[in-house]
């Protein structure tokens, strides 16, 4: 068994597992192809955040089923959350399913592929040990690398799986880390974007995530820090030390609220109110002129009223944040709020969502006008999509704020920052043209 085809569903986090797993894969002498048809061994790493990821992952399982009726010797598995969470229910599938790992699996992967040949195989087991921060993964090509600093979560919010299937909070040395970021720049990767479930909260038992952001800082080669997604409840003065005094560390917040309302807040056991939370995204921009802040809300929680909703709407107006993803709660066994009574219906959460999906629309547009005649520092990605049906050929990338930049193409390469005014603009991008001189080519030629 050689050739190994590996697809991933769900966050970031997921990607960041996806690359750790095909590091290792390489390492033991395997090969990743492109195509399911090619392989010898599939693997779906999955995600348990919402059910209608895990759907389709069951849906991608059946094709699958086709493909092994074709050839009885393909080794199938899934990894990841799903794995975790669904376990039990994965193995009836036992036709298919050869393979169930979870998170804090993959180490062993190989050697669990070996003996899923032979007869079905899990390794579900969660360890309280285990960060991968010895593992190189490898990562795909691009200006951006994504680095995982904690694994787990120990907030657990009442309708949150990730405590269940991704375990407890533990965080990586932070001397790993900053091999992990050396080792990406030299590999031509420009902007590092950390990742954690509540990643602020960051600690090596020595070093918090204040200590992470200025170490990374000084990292030759590195243009870019970001990170994602932090808790309000720990966002310190010390981060927001960091982030003004750190010239790496772009001025851009994701910081989730879920409601804004304090009775839901409560019943999802956030651990702030509205008010600490104003004071923070207040805080946040007081110290950090210009700061973009994006967010997360989640409607239809159970017990939700029309009331509830008409806060969060209220308080959506008032943060008048850059941009939010927004989600129908989804009941995800294991968790707290499971056994909560639903008590809003299905098409009542999707008139809640599409309406806060308008009110952002609105809001965004707005912000995004305010950027007419501007300059900013782009960091260049690559060709645009929106080149294709264009006269000419265009560029994209994402500005300080992340906010994505499009303009016609100047030869700019990816991983160089250009200058870039800013002529036109929708609620999700700036149109532009570029103006600065251009800047030296990447100090390495980017990875494949």
């Amino acid at each position: 068994m050689k050739r190994v085809f590996l697809e991933t569903y769900g966050c970031q986090m997921n990607v960041a597992d996806s690359e750790l797993m095909a590091g290792v894969l390489e390492r033991a002498g395997m090969e990743l192809v492109e195509s399911a048809e090619d392989a010898d061994a599939v693997i779906l790493n999955t995600c348990a955040i919402r059910e209608h990821a895990e759907q389709r992952v069951l849906g991608r399982l059946g094709e699958f089923a086709n493909l092994k009726s074709r050839n009885p010797d393909l080794i199938v598995g899934v990894a990841g959350c799903m794995a975790q969470h669904l376990r039990a229910r994965l193995l009836d599938k036992k036709r298919v399913l050869d393979l169930v790992v979870g998170p804090d699996g993959y180490r062993n992967l190989p050697e669990l592929l070996r003996r899923a040949a032979q007869l079905p195989t899990a390794e579900v087991r969660l360890d309280r040990d285990e960060t991968y921060g010895d593992l190189e993964p490898k990562r795909h090509g691009g200006v951006r690398a994504w680095v995982t600093v904690q694994r787990g979560c120990d907030k657990f919010c009442t309708y949150c799986v990730v405590p269940y299937t991704r375990g407890r909070e533990r965080s990586l040395p932070l001397a790993d880390l900053v091999r992990q970021v050396e080792q990406a720049a030299a590999q031509g990767f420009r902007e590092i974007v950390f990742l954690g479930q509540t990643v602020n909260s960051y600690h090596d038992g020595a070093h918090d995530f204040a200590d992470l952001l200025r170490a990374t800082n000084d990292v030759h080669g590195v243009l870019r820090i970001r990170y994602t997604s932090p808790h309000p409840s720990d966002m310190s003065e010390r981060v927001l030390d960091a982030m003004t005094t750190c010239q790496k560390v772009m001025p851009h917040v994701h910081l989730p609220l879920q409601s804004g309302s304090d009775r839901v807040l409560a019943a999802m056991e956030r651990s702030y109110t509205l008010a600490q939370y104003r004071t923070l995204l207040a805080r946040i921009r007081q110290r950090i002129p210009g700061v973009a802040v994006s967010t997360d809300i989640i409607v239809g929680f159970p017990g939700e009223t029309l009331e509830d909703f008409a806060a969060t709407q209220a308080f959506l107006a008032e943060a008048r944040y850059d941009s939010a993803f927004l989600f129908k709660y989804s009941a995800r066994p294991d968790t707290k709020a499971y056994r909560l009574r639903e008590t809003v219906d299905d098409d009542e959460k999707g008139r809640r969502l599409q309406s806060l999906i308008d009110q952002q629309h609105g809001i965004s547009g707005e912000i995004m006008d305010g950027w007419l005649g501007r300059e900013v520092e782009v960091l260049v990605d690559g060709p645009s999509w929106r080149g294709k049906g264009a006269r000419e050929p265009q560029l994209h990338g994402k500005s300080r704020e992340f906010k994505t930049v499009v303009w016609s193409d100047d030869g700019a390469l990816p991983g160089t920052l250009r200058r870039v005014r800013v002529v036109g603009a929708t609620p999700v991008t700036l149109l532009g043209e570029s103006l600065a001189v251009p800047r030296p080519e990447p100090l390495v030629t980017l990875s494949a």
